[in-house]
């Protein structure tokens, strides 16, 4: 995984498209180029998509994401669990690559193996817009900022967009997990308009 996403900075963007669209994503690289595309597996229901649009409505339902090449080779599956207390990372055969498992919402993410076993942590800041990711040595490996993208775009879309710098040589699985933190981070707090 880290051949493809190899770059020290990495953009994940989301289509500025309205609330009943499908959640997607792309990666691009620092210097624009695409490295994957990302879509919700399951289309969700009207209903589903309008309560999250309103404030105070939590976007709390369990939700899954593929990623995948450009040219649509499965990479991974982001699976977001009912709630805001667990996001695992698969490949496509199933085989976890780690999970993000919350211990304070929005503030602190424990990093698990597939034997739950922590590798590392993701630190929010209180604004929910900067995201430190860390090894076990507490050493910073990475930085996920989600960019301010104005009034309209954020009240009337789920369009949002997050810078990716990782500070080199970081080893798997934590180097994946630190690619996947914005989309992960935008699943559990950002993708609902939700003002809690």
């Amino acid at each position: 995984m880290s051949d493809l996403f190899n770059s020290p900075v990495l953009r994940v963007e989301q289509p500025r498209k309205g609330p009943f669209s499908k959640t997607q994503y792309k990666v691009l690289d620092g210097d624009g180029t695409l490295l994957a595309v990302g879509a919700e597996i399951k289309v969700r229901s009207r209903g589903e998509s309008l309560k999250a649009v309103f404030p105070g409505k939590s976007e709390m339902d369990a939700r899954a994401v593929e990623l995948a090449t450009p040219e649509g080779e499965p990479l991974l599956h982001v699976d977001k669990a009912m709630g805001r207390m667990f996001t695992a990372v698969r490949r496509p055969d199933g085989e976890v690559i780690g999970a993000f498992r919350t211990e304070r919402v929005g503030r602190l993410y424990s990093l698990r193996d597939a034997d739950d076993k922590r590798f590392g942590e993701v630190v929010g800041d209180v604004p929910r817009r900067n995201f430190t990711v860390k090894d076990l040595d507490g050493n910073q490996v990475a930085h996920v900022q989600k960019k301010w993208a104005g009034v309209a775009t954020h009240l009337l879309t789920t369009a949002d967009r997050y810078a990716v710098e990782i500070s080199d040589p970081v080893p798997e699985p934590l180097r994946t997990m630190a690619v996947v933190t914005a989309i992960a981070m935008d699943l559990l707090l950002h993708e609902s308009k939700d003002i809690t």
